[in-house]
Parts: C-alpha cells; sequence; structure tokens
C-alpha cells in the first residue's frame, strides 16, 4: 500500500522536528545577552572583528588542516578506488564480491578499533615522513572509503562500461585516453557524490585527529570550547550548515536531469 501524501508530510514533520529543534537551540544560544537578557548579534559580529578572531586563531588553524584533509583524502581515495573499481568491472568480475566486502568493512568497525591498529603504523610514518597533518588523510581514506565505493558503483551500474570501453579500444585509443576521455566522464556524477560525502565525513571527523594527535576542525573546536562555548557553536552551525549544503548538492546531483516530455 502506497502511504498517503498526509503520512509523508507527517513523517518529514517528524524527522525535520528531530533535525531542527537541537539547530535552533543551538542558535538561541548563541544569540543570548547574558544577564541582562534579550538577543543580541555580537558574537556572530565577532567572527568579522580582526581583534575578537584572534581569539578563534585555533578554529582558524584547524579548518586550514581540515581543508588539506579533504584534498588529499579525495586525491587519494579517487585515484585508488575508480582505476581498481573500473579494472574488477572489465577483466576480473569474480572479484566484484570481494572487493565490495573490503570497501564496506570499514563502516562495521568502531572507530576507535581502526584508530588502536593504525597506530603502530601512524609511529612508523612518523619516523618516516614526519608527523604532518597531511598524513591523517591516509587513515581518512580508509574512513570514508564504504560511501565512496557506493556512491561509485551505483554510477558504474548504470553505465555499460563494457561496450564503452570496447568501442573506444576498437577505434585505436589507448587505456589511458578511455579511462579519462570515456570511461570517466561518464561516472561524473558517481564521482562528485563520493567527493563530495568524503568532504563531509572528513570536516566532521574527531575520533582519529584527537586520538593520533592531529589538530583538525573538530579538535579545535573542543579547545575553544572550554575557553568560549559560545564561539565553538557559532563554528559548528556554520559547518552543519556547509553540510547541509554538500547533501543538498548530492541529491541534485543524484537526481539528475528529468527527462523532456515530447511534445
Amino acid at each position: 500500500m502506497t502511504p498517503s501524501r498526509t503520512t509523508r508530510w507527517i513523517i518529514l514533520g517528524i524527522v525535520g522536528a528531530l533535525f531542527a529543534i537541537p539547530i535552533v537551540g543551538m542558535i538561541a544560544f548563541t544569540l543570548r545577552g547574558g544577564l541582562e537578557g534579550g538577543l543580541t548579534l555580537d558574537r556572530w559580529l565577532a567572527l568579522f572583528d580582526p581583534e575578537e578572531a584572534r581569539g578563534y586563531t585555533p578554529v582558524f588553524r584547524g579548518l586550514g588542516n581540515s581543508l588539506i584533509l579533504v584534498l588529499v583524502t579525495v586525491v587519494v581515495m579517487l585515484a585508488l578506488l575508480v582505476p581498481t573499481m573500473v579494472l574488477v568491472r572489465l577483466r576480473f568480475p569474480q572479484l566484484r564480491p570481494i572487493m565490495e566486502f573490503v570497501c564496506l568493512l570499514p563502516i562495521s568497525i568502531p572507530a576507535i578499533v581502526l584508530v588502536v591498529g593504525l597506530a603502530p603504523i601512524y609511529q612508523g610514518l612518523s619516523r618516516a615522513f614526519g608527523s604532518g597533518i597531511w598524513t591523517l588523510a591516509l587513515a581518512y581514506v580508509v574512513l570514508v572509503l564504504p560511501f565512496s565505493y557506493r556512491a561509485i558503483q551505483a554510477n558504474l551500474d548504470a553505465v555499460d562500461v563494457t561496450t564503452l570501453t570496447e568501442a573506444s579500444r576498437s577505434l585505436g585509443a589507448g587505456w589511458t585516453t578511455t579511462l579519462f576521455r570515456v570511461i570517466l566522464p561518464n561516472l561524473r556524477r558517481g564521482l562528485l557524490a563520493a567527493a563530495l560525502i568524503s568532504v563531509a565525513v572528513v570536516l566532521g571527523e574527531f575520533t582519529f585527529a584527537s586520538l593520533l594527535s592531529r589538530v583538525n576542525l573538530q579538535t579545535s573546536l573542543l579547545v575553544v570550547s572550554k575557553q568560549d562555548p559560545y564561539g565553538a557553536v557559532i563554528f559548528t552551525l556554520l559547518a552543519l550548515l556547509f553540510a547541509f549544503l554538500l547533501l543538498i548538492v548530492i541529491g541534485r546531483v543524484g537526481a539528475g536531469r528529468t527527462p523532456r516530455k515530447a511534445s
């Protein structure tokens, strides 16, 4: 039985309230006027005041580190995952269940367990390459692997990669040309969705950075919250807004263009 329009709106309203109530509470918290009461925008305006913004230096540093992590994570994830998935699809289809199991496995393992296993590896990385923030991206690739795999695989299943590859090769194109000029343009929706999901996950990650002693956006928000809880909540709201915008973009990309009706 198909749910009625009223039932759908009720469910949507309940889900929306679950998200809206804490967000509205956070906004009200940042606008509180203190002991004198009332509402004030001073804390929001302080973000644009050079003198006041100095107190948020750890947050800006953490944001810069997170942006570096986003860039490295997305590049490494796509460079490793996309060619492997295409190769498995074309040459080794019998390995797809194994690859799917390996890619989805991190989502079933708690982050604290992953950190325990990665800690000895990062000790060796620190001795060999230093403790730069970029090294954390290697752990984040594992973290975003299940989400990225699903996004790309859904697009890959909708494209006849075998026919496209055979046609490209029959016209004399090499494997590099076939991958970059034939296959990847047809996977752009899946690639964009995987990249945007990875951005959202990396910007919101805390456990890995905290236990591996790295500074990112979330760990810096924790430090600032001990001194200025209002500022930490404001930056959290801005991060949530950015994540929501990413999800909207993913939804628009995933929906694609509606075919025009013939007149």
